[in-house]
């Protein structure tokens, strides 16, 4: 059985036997840029098709980008207001009035310095008159990269998903965690009212996507609910406040027969019964060093979602090819029982990983993930 990578990829979702397991991969900025300087390819944003990922996502492979299907930043017009800035670092405010840190000459999350918004008030005042605008929606969709990514995966035969932000992951950088989640247990009602909003805006924007450029193959949704060895919230705060956002999201996918890969860092197996409940298909990318077990949790969820990810990025960042290989052998034959599996590291391949090393683990994961039978 030889089979396409949207075939393979569609085929894992269902668990569904196919050839071998899936790849997919993400990698720093300065990876795809010293692997390119190298000569291993001519440009950076080359590395997915150097490598021949099964599945693509719109805004790329490579982190930090702009992956903003939908951009739901309040105020569109506001831009990035560059506050100081020095050799090392820029101080940066965006348009939901969040003031930001920004590592110049390296890859990683912001330093949150402070926000706009605190409580319901300033949330009322600043941001909800921005999503509620509908004159804006169509400026907020990037047609373009959408168009050309859906016109490239049809040449390629690739699976293309659709990538969009999660609510959690919308209103933290909006009002930083701290005030996130102390307004998840103060004031509930307020959080559970964001969330909403922008799931519901969220739709209305892929409704518009949709209607005008066609349908994608999936729905990837960004959403980072942990951190190490524990989610940000309990199961059943998860379940009140932010539940009802995922599965107004998830079920418009579904309505549309869109598979949903969530993509969520940080430690999160305390909740995926409910991310199952409300509509996930796949869950990427099982973050090790934070807690995540691809072994227990393919034991334990396998037969619901399909997984991607898991494979300790550090052991690849030794160089040392035995030491990748044995993380290989004990963590792929379990996981690809029954389908339902795509090879990638736990997070992203960061520049301490050597090219050859990562070829290795591409080459010699797919030939171990290779099903003899299925010929």
């Amino acid at each position: 059985m030889e089979l396409t990578s949207k075939e393979r990829f569609d085929r894992i979702l269902q668990h569904q036997p196919v050839d071998r397991v899936g790849l997919f991969e993400v990698y720093w900025k300065e990876t795809a840029q010293r692997w390119s300087d190298e000569g291993h390819f001519a440009q950076p944003v080359m590395v997915s098709d150097h490598f021949g990922l099964d599945v693509r996502r719109v805004g790329g492979e490579i982190t930090p980008m702009d992956y903003r299907t939908a951009n739901l930043v309040a105020n569109i017009d506001a831009g990035e207001q560059i506050v100081d800035e020095t050799d090392a670092v820029k101080l940066v405010r965006d348009g939901n009035g969040a003031l930001l840190r920004w590592i110049k000459n390296g890859s990683g999350a912001p330093e949150h310095v402070d926000f706009a918004v605190r409580d319901r008030r300033s949330w009322e005042e600043h941001i909800r008159p921005f999503l509620l605008d509908e004159r804006l929606y169509e400026r907020r969709i990037n047609f373009g990269m959408y168009r050309a990514l859906r016109a490239k995966c049809a040449r390629d035969n690739r699976f293309m998903t659709c990538g969009v932000v999660g609510a959690f992951d919308l209103m933290s950088p909006m009002c930083g965690h701290e005030h996130l989640l102390m307004g998840m247990a103060l004031d509930p009602e307020w959080v559970g009212a964001m969330a909403d909003l922008y799931a519901t805006v969220t739709i209305r924007l892929l409704e518009i996507l949709f209607e005008r450029e066609g349908l994608p193959d999936g729905l990837w949704v960004w959403d980072d609910l942990g951190f190490k060895h524990r989610p940000f919230m309990s199961p059943t705060m998860y379940r009140a406040l932010i539940y009802p956002a995922h599965k107004k999201l998830f079920d418009f996918a579904h309505s549309r027969k869109l598979p949903v890969v969530l993509h969520c860092d940080g430690y999160v197996e305390t909740l995926i019964p409910s991310l199952i409940e409300a509509g996930i298909n796949c869950l990427q990318p099982l973050e090790v060093k934070a807690g995540m077990d691809l072994v227990k949790l393919k034991k334990r969820f396998g037969d619901q979602i399909a997984l991607i990810g898991g494979m300790d990025v550090r052991t690849l960042e030794t160089n040392d090819c035995q030491v990748v290989e044995a993380e290989l052998l004990s963590k792929l034959p379990l996981a690809m029982a029954g389908s339902g599996y795509v090879l990638q590291v736990d997070h992203s391949v960061s520049p301490l990983v050597n090219y050859e090393t990562y070829k290795y683990f591409v080459e010699r994961g797919l030939e171990i993930g290779t099903y003899r039978d299925s010929r």
